[in-house]
């Protein structure tokens, strides 16, 4: 059932399970109750469509090199998955999805804070089953089942480096077809313009007794229930305790000052360029491009071995492999895209000197001058649908071009890099306030010294491992300042560790079945309870969590557990 918010007329809503915020984590925790017994409730601070004055609430104070928070939550039903871009086939846009690896999991004496309560193997049946509710195909992240007599992985004797392989799913598995899934349930009710901005504790504290809900230009509304799940996003899930129960503390779940600390996301780099040693490689790499195999999306990576990770102490890392011409004209296909990315060919001189530097705009037209006859060829067959003037973490293909090594000269190498979680990398609580009056965001953010010494030394051992094998040579490339070629402002919109799990209530906020610590009905779905997040998109991940959590939660209340609060409620 689907229920606007804004016209709906009773003061409160009663239900056994009230799930907070309706992304990837919300919508694939709700539809493992269609049918069910309880009743769910499934709420949404925005509607199916964007809206922007909905989505200012997600608004907030940046302190580092750090994207926006208002960039990287989408608060609309389906979250992210609105956002989602790669392009994934039948003209569907997506996104990657990867198993983290057994290292992810392992408590690793080089990077403070490491360890989940449980290791890969527990989480694997999970695993299994979103693969399914992402719709990305067999579960097969091995490129054992991808090679053929004409696509093989890169032979690395070694086994310093390992190939991977990423799998694809389109957005609207999540924010259209699950919405109509759900529409025709009867026991699960989504509830859009639903803004939940606080929680409250009854007067044991040790159970939430019901949530205020915030509509456009209405008065509140109260959610009564028996469990209360908060999977509104790695900064949000946050900034909704810290909003709680503030007459009795600084925020629910936030006795030891954890709430909102240890924030982590995946930083993209470049690391340089691979020239192949022989060039007829660049053609015999087709496993490493987004391309359809048996009606699915798939696409090979490098990634560092446990064994090289522990040797050498550093955080994970991979490697995506994009074909790139001569330097030439790849300087002047980049400087040509940048032009394009800011507008220069739609917009009034006036208005794009004003995001634009000029003396940035003379080198972009200078080096796309100096490259213009490849330009132009691009240009013309990127028009004619026959080639992509560039290929990267948005689109693939390149590998079905005729005469590939005739055309690529080599390959940029690009990294999905892990940072430790840092408990100074956090978000707060602002001045600011939101159109409900609610505090706005303050993330504070840094690239910990440690992070980039074992960055540096990750881009060295893969360079290392790359001429050891004979196959070619990586020019690593770094800032002026030596540091790693990171893009900046610096994230992915995986927002990790703000809830993090830990056994310890000092050291984390929900414990190993993701309930806040020491409140018995509160839990927390999503990355924000990720202690470490590896490398790979955490979708899959997401999803597996909030199978598991299903789970359980079907467990506590078939058992009586989640059914007896009554004694801390009243």
């Amino acid at each position: 059932m689907l229920i606007d918010a804004r016209y709906f007329h009773s003061e409160t809503i009663e239900t056994d399970i009230c799930i907070i915020g309706a992304g990837p984590a919300g919508i694939g925790l709700a539809r493992e109750f269609i049918g069910h017994k309880l009743e769910v409730a499934l709420l949404e601070s925005g509607g199916f469509d964007f809206d922007p004055e909905i989505q200012s609430l997600a608004g907030g104070v940046v302190r580092g090199d750090v994207k926006a928070p208002i960039d990287v939550n989408r608060r609309q039903f389906g979250g992210n998955a609105n956002v989602w871009h790669v392009q994934v086939g039948n003209g569907n846009v997506g996104l990657r999805h990867a198993v983290f690896d057994a290292i992810d999991f392992v408590k690793r004496d080089w990077i403070t804070n490491s360890g989940w309560p449980f290791d890969r193997d527990h989480l694997m049946p999970y695993y299994l089953r979103a693969q399914s509710t992402c719709q990305a195909g067999n579960f097969s992240y091995s490129p054992d089942g991808f090679e053929d007599s004409e696509v093989q992985r890169m032979t690395l004797p070694d086994s310093d480096l390992e190939t991977g392989i990423f799998r694809f799913s389109a957005g609207n598995v999540f924010y259209q077809h699950y919405r109509d899934e759900l529409a025709a349930s009867r026991n699960v009710t989504v509830y859009t313009y639903a803004s939940v901005v606080e929680l409250l504790a009854g007067d044991s504290g040790k159970a939430v007794t019901r949530a205020r809900i915030a509509r456009p230009g209405k008065s509140d509304l109260w959610i009564s229930a028996k469990a209360f799940i908060i999977s509104a996003g790695g900064f949000e899930n946050a900034r909704l305790l810290l909003m709680s129960n503030q007459q009795q503390s600084a925020g629910m779940g936030n006795q030891h000052d954890v709430v909102g600390r240890y924030y982590h996301d995946h930083l993209q780099g470049r690391s340089g360029y691979f020239t192949p040693t022989d060039s007829r490689l660049l053609g015999r790499s087709a496993l490493y491009d987004l391309r359809q195999v048996n009606g699915s999306s798939v696409m090979g990576y490098l990634k560092l071995s446990q064994a090289i990770m522990e040797k050498h102490k550093l955080l994970n890392i991979n490697c995506f492999l994009y074909p790139k011409p001569n330097p030439r004209q790849n300087k002047a296909i980049d400087s040509f895209n940048r032009l394009r990315e800011v507008g220069l060919f739609t917009r009034q001189q006036g208005e794009y000197a004003a995001i634009f530097p000029k003396e940035g705009r003379a080198k972009l037209l200078l080096n796309t001058l100096f490259g213009s006859d490849y330009v132009a060829r691009m240009a013309y067959l990127a028009h004619t649908g026959r080639q992509a003037t560039a290929y990267g973490l948005g689109n693939g293909g390149w590998s079905a071009l005729p005469d590939v090594p005739g055309k690529f000269k080599r390959f940029e190498v690009w990294h999905s890099i892990e940072q430790s979680p840092h408990p100074d990398n956090r978000v707060t609580l602002s001045s600011q306030r939101d159109m409900y009056g609610c505090p706005k965001l303050e993330v504070r953010w840094h690239w910990p010294q440690e992070d980039i010494a074992q960055t540096l030394r990750a881009q060295t051992a893969i360079a290392d491992a790359l001429e050891r094998s004979g196959l070619g040579k990586l020019q690593l490339v770094h800032d002026p300042d030596g540091l790693p070629n990171v893009v900046r402002p610096v994230g992915s919109h995986h927002l990790m560790g703000t809830t993090r799990m830990h056994d310890d209530p000092k050291l984390g906020v929900v414990n190993a079945d993701c309930r806040v610590h020491g409140i018995a009905n509160l839990f927390v779905a999503g990355s924000s309870t990720f202690p470490t997040g590896g490398y790979a998109n955490p979708t899959l991940t997401i999803v597996a969590m909030a199978l598991r959590l299903a789970d359980l939660l079907k467990q506590e209340f078939e058992s009586g557990a989640l059914g007896a609060l009554s004694r801390f409620i009243l």
